[in-house]
């Protein structure tokens, strides 16, 4: 909870900046588009897109207007929205973002045990899931796939088929600019959204 709390009082912060901000120098950094007859930004969020209203200090899923928004996706599209650098993912995925190593352990351990248990045994319906955050089949693995939890931040989904020999295994890997974008509380909220909505996937 102490991190939540955390992660909520760097929204109050976010939403404040990015009022103050220059519209054009968030759409560079963030890869967003400013629509100034509405004071929104609309970008892609876990495949979805998404519209982020300054005056009103919300978030909507335009792409699914039925869908309300994750509550740490609420929490962390200002976040990320004042946070952005306008530097492009460098392509490279790795298993800890720079200085996540201690932070995604403990308490903020990621439900990969889960997705390993619940896909381990069938390939086909992993990369279905892929669908959920919009992912691309990617080479990985047994099987494998990339997504844009943010315009300027990739993730992927790796797993490992149980066999006589070892148990299956999953990974969520992070390309290696994602932490210049976001602090990493709000990385990992943004994981486990991830994580939440791959186990949720039943067809």
């Amino acid at each position: 909870m102490e991190k939540a709390y955390n992660i909520e009082s760097g929204e109050d912060k976010a939403w404040r900046e990015l009022g103050e901000a220059d519209p054009r120098e968030v759409e560079t950094n963030s890869g967003a588009e400013y629509i100034e007859s509405k004071d929104t930004y609309r970008l892609e969020i876990l495949g979805g897109v998404h519209e982020v209203s300054v005056r009103e200090r919300k978030t909507a899923c335009i792409s699914e207007p039925g869908r309300k928004p994750e509550y740490f996706i609420s929490l962390t599209a200002p976040i990320y929205l004042v946070q952005a650098k306008p530097i492009l993912p460098s392509g490279e995925l790795v298993k800890e973002v720079a200085g996540g190593g201690f932070f995604f352990r403990g308490s903020h351990t990621l439900p990969l045990d889960s997705i390993a248990g619940k896909y381990g045994g069938n390939r086909d319906l992993f990369l279905r899931a892929a669908a959920c955050v919009g992912g691309v089949t990617i080479p990985g693995g047994d099987a494998a796939f990339a997504f844009h939890a943010y315009p300027r931040i990739v993730m992927a989904f790796m797993l490992w088929l149980a066999d006589e020999e070892f148990e299956a295994r999953a990974s969520l890997l992070f390309d290696s600019n994602a932490h210049l974008h976001m602090a990493l509380d709000a990385l990992w909220a943004v994981a486990l959204t991830a994580c939440r909505r791959i186990l949720a996937f039943t067809s």
